[in-house]
């Protein structure tokens, strides 16, 4: 390191240093050494690949967990700046939290594997979660708080690739662009025309959460002009969208019922067989939320009895698993919680991860804090 150090001041711009005041770095250059006015040691402003460097060779020796496999440039990038444990790869957890329970100090979770007050309870040096998600349901926050511990998600960067994906779900359920899809590949075209779908512009849309991604949603929505009504814990200032204070009252007079707001004990199925029924045999839903918003049996249910119209899901109850029934249903389409599946989101995702990591470990403010 000092070497690297001799190597970088050669090629700095030097004051004076006064020859008979000793100074561990005089004989670098003629007694001429790069000077802080406020510290006698070369300046962070002066040498910031220097600086940089050793933070980063300090970051090095930190352990992070890692709680299950994301994305690859996010692991990639993990391992190269510190010491990264792979949750996963070791069958019995407990044992790799026991064993490295003193030398933890970082958690990267994300909506399917996050920090529950039993890992959190096994980790007495942990500092922060860094979630590689906007939800974080999978975080025992209460007790984040009652210890001190950061925690830190990944907002903004994902609205755009979910409030598309929402939209998208609405047309491939009004238009059936899925079934026509495989209309096209068996051939049956030739055997005569697809059936007549409905029409997606001009519906009125109910939307559940009005924070970032419900107004994106609303926003692409208007383009295709659909009236916007909303439910939330209270009704949004500057906004001219309908306020219902009740979900069911908002299925009661929407076309389309979407789903996209934080997953909390009390949005917990939120979506019921109350609301399902108020929808009714000519509505949709969306569901970009999370999976246990909606009541799942309750869907499957009214969805094969024709209670309800259709349905574009991107998350599930109990994922990866999915309700086997739904897979033979032509006015269902369903996703793999892709939401934020795009190159491009998922690397400025992994880009929120690792500098809220760095911001805390060098003691620099947190880029998205929650708590």
């Amino acid at each position: 390191m000092l070497a690297r150090f001799a190597r970088i001041v050669a090629s700095q711009p030097f004051v004076s240093y006064p020859t008979h005041t000793a100074h561990p770095f005089s004989i670098l250059k003629n007694n001429q050494i790069p000077f802080s006015r406020h510290f006698d040691f070369p300046s962070r402003k002066i040498f910031p690949s220097f600086f940089a460097a050793a933070d980063a060779s300090k970051m090095k020796d930190i352990s992070v967990l890692m709680t299950c496999p994301m994305n690859s440039y996010l692991e990639q990038e993990l391992d190269n700046r510190f010491k990264l444990l792979k949750l996963w790869t070791h069958p019995k957890r407990q044992d790799l939290l026991k064993q490295h329970s003193e030398s933890i100090r970082a958690v990267v979770g994300n909506a399917t594997a996050g920090a529950d007050a039993e890992m959190i309870e096994a980790l007495p040096k942990l500092e922060i979660i860094s979630s590689f998600s906007v939800g974080l349901d999978k975080i025992d926050l209460i007790k984040c708080k009652e210890k001190g511990i950061r925690v830190t998600n990944t907002p903004d960067v994902l609205t755009e690739d979910v409030a598309d994906l929402a939209i998208g779900l609405m047309l491939a359920v009004c238009r059936r662009i899925c079934e026509c899809d495989k209309y096209v590949r068996k051939g049956l075209w030739k055997l005569g025309d697809f059936k007549l779908t409905t029409k997606f512009s001009g519906k009125t849309i109910g939307i559940i959460g009005l924070g970032r991604i419900g107004l994106a949603i609303a926003k692409r929505a208007e383009a295709f002009g659909c009236p916007i009504s909303y439910h939330s814990r209270s009704e949004k200032p500057n906004t001219n969208y309908k306020y219902y204070a009740s979900v069911i009252d908002l299925a009661l007079n929407c076309d389309i019922l979407v789903v996209a707001c934080a997953l909390t004990p009390e949005t917990h199925h939120i979506v019921n067989r109350e609301v399902i029924d108020a929808l009714g045999p000519k509505g949709i839903l969306i569901n970009v939320g999370r999976g246990p918003h909606v009541d799942e049996p309750e869907l499957v249910l009214a969805l094969m009895e024709g209670r309800l119209g259709g349905a574009g899901l991107d998350v599930f109850e109990k994922e990866p698993e999915v309700p086997h029934q739904l897979f033979d249903l032509d006015n269902v389409v369903l996703l793999p919680h892709v939401g934020s599946g795009t190159i491009e989101t998922r690397k400025a995702m992994a880009d929120l991860v690792i500098g809220n990591l760095e911001a805390h470990f060098t003691k620099k403010p947190l880029l998205t804090p929650v708590v």
